[in-house]
């Protein structure tokens, strides 16, 4: 297994569409429940697996555990973004309120964040911290946001660039363990 693997966990359950659910607990879909078998099929000699907490991470993280025998782990600062105040509601709603103010996720990455939640270089710190900390390979089951907001800035990837970064339900996206590791 080369470097660290990231996985984005599968779909989720169909009454969670649209609705942001950044770090809410959702259910897995029946089909991302059934996409688990063929991700864990696609790996080959993991030696460690780590999960954010949440549900739909850890049962494809415990998947992996078992076929390989190791004991996933979990670290929070793989969890998706903090969304504050709009986790649990439509995200039409949400522009309906706020418009292309929403946009400073992007447009002010230091600053801007949804009431209580996380602005996106908080995000981007967290999971850089846990990556830079890695000394040998591993899987991490985690989400969509963490995962643009590492390969970003590995990447020299500016922001704005950072949401086509994030990879679908069940994508894989190989890093480098840091420099020196």
């Amino acid at each position: 297994m080369p470097g660290i693997v990231l996985i984005r966990h599968p779909e989720v359950s169909e009454a969670c569409r649209g609705v942001c659910y950044g770090r809410l607990d959702v259910p897995l879909s029946e089909r991302g429940l059934a996409r688990i078998a063929g991700i864990v099929a696609s790996l080959t000699a993991v030696t460690a697996v780590v999960h954010s907490g949440a549900t739909r991470s850890r049962l494809l993280a415990g998947a992996i555990g078992s076929r390989f025998g190791v004991a996933p782990a979990v670290d929070t600062r793989l969890a998706e973004r903090d969304f504050g105040a709009w986790e649990g509601r439509p995200w039409e709603d949400i522009y309906a309120e706020t418009g292309d103010a929403m946009m400073g996720m992007v447009t002010d990455p230091a600053a801007w964040c949804p009431h209580g939640g996380e602005t996106t270089f908080q995000l981007r710190d967290r999971v850089l911290a846990w990556y830079h900390e890695q000394t040998s390979p591993v899987v991490a089951v985690t989400h969509g946001g963490p995962i643009a907001a590492l390969v970003g800035p590995l990447g020299g990837h500016p922001v704005a660039d950072w949401l086509r970064l994030v990879p679908p339900c069940g994508g894989v996206v190989v890093v480098p363990l840091p420099a020196g590791r």
